[in-house]
């Protein structure tokens, strides 16, 4: 099963509706990702409209990964729009279905960002993740480097206050 991976011009209801079951049982599984576990369809809607309108304005790219035609797995690159940072990209929500992690598709999926990014003049990519997230040990695998850590910037359903990691990757 090839793993098939395209960026996405703009997300039909039936996209949206896929990215909305991806990310909802990434969250399921504990993953920090903006959101706690049940995500309200408001929420959902709201934030797959907002990514749907930064596509069209071409300040996102959301990159997805597909084995038979179903989706397994996305990223999203946020190209800096400041003059002087325009050689920077941020990635977001690499989101890889429950059922379809621990197979590679991550890794393909940010190799195949980093090239698309090259493409678009990116040379430096950041990003964040919850400090001691297994995405950690993922992300330094991948080349990324760890610059530091905010504590107490994230929180649980509970209250609870986590740090988090930043990351950098130089792209040649």
């Amino acid at each position: 099963m090839p793993l098939i991976i395209e960026p996405l011009a703009e997300l039909t209801p039936k996209l949206q509706q896929a990215l909305a079951c991806q990310l909802q049982a990434c969250v399921a599984e504990g993953a920090s990702l903006g959101f706690y576990h049940p995500i309200s369809e408001p929420q959902m809607v709201n934030y797959w409209s907002r990514v749907n309108t930064e596509l069209f304005a071409s300040t996102r790219v959301l990159l997805a990964a597909y084995i038979d035609q179903q989706l397994v797995a996305s990223v999203q690159l946020v190209p800096c729009q400041k003059q002087n940072g325009r050689h920077r990209g941020e990635v977001e929500k690499l989101l890889v279905h429950p059922a379809y992690q621990r197979q590679g598709i991550a890794r393909q999926l940010m190799q195949y960002l980093e090239a698309y990014a090259s493409q678009l003049g990116i040379t430096l990519l950041v990003l964040d993740t919850q400090s001691g997230d297994k995405s950690e040990q993922f992300y330094q695998a991948a080349g990324f480097n760890k610059t530091g850590e905010i504590p107490f910037y994230v929180s649980n359903q509970q209250g609870e206050k986590f740090a988090t990691s930043y990351y950098y990757k130089q792209l040649c």
